[in-house]
């Protein structure tokens, strides 16, 4: 019923930038929390950004300062401005969606967990 297509990763040098997007599509009346996830070689997924739809974030600790979350709430869009890359960074990178997809789930604030396909982010040292 939604879908999420994440765009962006790719290969970078420790220092550099990168800026994710993922955009979600199919049968959605509102989006609560929406934001980013990764899971790097070995080791549990784990929240990096996430920002609700009145504009709150939530910041893992190793990412404040450098990552930048965002949303464009008319395209169903969010985004991950990625600055001062370290090689600890690397991973894929999963959007996140939290969506109404009936009117009465969309009234009551309720959404279900979409996740995109991943994208994968490689910071080489």
């Amino acid at each position: 019923q939604v879908q999420l297509v994440e765009s962006g990763g790719g290969l970078v040098q420790a220092g550099g930038s990168l800026r994710l997007s993922c955009a979600a599509s199919g049968t959605i009346f509102s989006i609560h929390d929406m934001g980013w996830y990764r899971q790097a070689p070995g080791k549990q997924r784990e929240l990096v950004a996430i920002m609700t739809s009145g504009g709150s974030t939530n910041y893992a600790d190793s990412v404040k300062g450098r990552f930048t979350v965002s949303r464009d709430n008319a395209k169903n869009t969010v985004y991950l401005q990625m600055n001062s890359l370290k090689p600890e960074d690397t991973g894929v990178y999963y959007c996140n969606a939290d969506a109404a997809t009936t009117q009465v789930m969309a009234l009551l604030r309720y959404g279900l967990p979409y996740w995109g396909q991943g994208t994968l982010v490689t910071v080489s040292s």
